[in-house]
């Protein structure tokens, strides 16, 4: 998942480079298998030598035990870092509010942290369940009647407003959040939001 990072390395291995400038080790690796790959190179003489601006090293037996001690805590940190947040993440689950960005339809309010029907695009997202539940519409179809519509995609900073696409009706059809119920690390909750419609429709 570090793709700069592996091609650093592969530099290295090349001979590209012989040493690596970091702000502190903890940049260079969080996970054992990034700490593992760094402490190799230096061991077979690939890697020369490490800088850092906030910690000093020393390419010896010494030195690279005191560097894996800091890969460690650095693994230590994610790790908790990581727990904490599935841990608040359920805690939100349970009080009935969804930790992550909801799906069209929904926006997060940003003073409460709570979800909201999106005023631009509920009540059409809502038509688009009615006509679904009509039997009567394929999803290409169902696609084109949005967009007529004018139903887009929430803006982002990296794509922009967009029409929505026919695996993006499927996900919407797909999806309990429009029943007021919340799907998390695979079971279902119950949820505060606003429901477009019943779970008896959902199933139909």
């Amino acid at each position: 998942g570090r793709p700069v990072f592996d091609r650093m390395l592969k530099r290295v291995e090349k001979g590209e480079a012989q040493g690596v400038i970091a702000w502190h080790p903890d940049r260079l690796a969080r996970n054992s298998i990034d700490g593992g790959r760094m402490i190799y190179l230096l061991d077979t003489g690939t890697l020369k030598d490490l800088r850092f601006a906030t910690f000093s090293f020393e390419n010896n037996s010494q030195g690279k035990f005191m560097l894996s001690i800091i890969f460690g805590y650095s693994k230590y940190y994610v790790d908790s870092l990581s727990e904490n947040v599935r841990r608040g993440n359920r805690a939100k689950v349970a009080s009935g509010w969804r930790p992550s960005r909801p799906p069209i339809g929904y926006v997060t309010d940003p003073a409460t942290k709570t979800t909201v029907p999106d005023p631009e695009r509920f009540e059409l997202v809502r038509r688009l369940w009615e006509l679904a539940l009509t039997e009567n519409y394929s999803t290409k179809q169902l696609r084109k009647i949005v967009a007529s519509w004018g139903l887009r995609s929430r803006r982002t900073t990296r794509t922009g407003e967009r029409e929505l696409s026919v695996s993006t009706i499927y996900r919407i059809l797909e999806n309990h959040f429009y029943t007021g119920l919340i799907r998390w690390e695979g079971k279902l909750h119950p949820g505060r939001q606003k429901p477009m419609i019943t779970l008896e429709q959902f199933d139909r």
